[in-house]
């Protein structure tokens, strides 16, 4: 379940920041930026702050969303 609420979070946001680039300002890309070095630096630490959120808020972890 974790894993399906890391997805739909992350592209939601990915999607986000293009569109707020297009139509707000183009700085909004360092938003997407963001998230794919946060995503690559979870790659190697195995350690992602979207995951230890969502499990303080109580998505029951099945396997690591991060680094799976």
């Amino acid at each position: 379940m974790l894993n399906k609420y890391f997805r739909v979070i992350v592209g939601s946001f990915i999607l986000l920041s293009v569109v707020l680039s297009v139509y707000v300002n183009q700085n909004w890309m360092w938003f997407t930026v963001f998230i794919g070095v946060n995503l690559i630096q979870s790659a190697f630490t195995k350690w992602c702050l979207l995951e230890t959120i969502l499990v303080k808020l109580g998505v029951k972890k099945e396997g690591g969303s991060c680094s799976a």
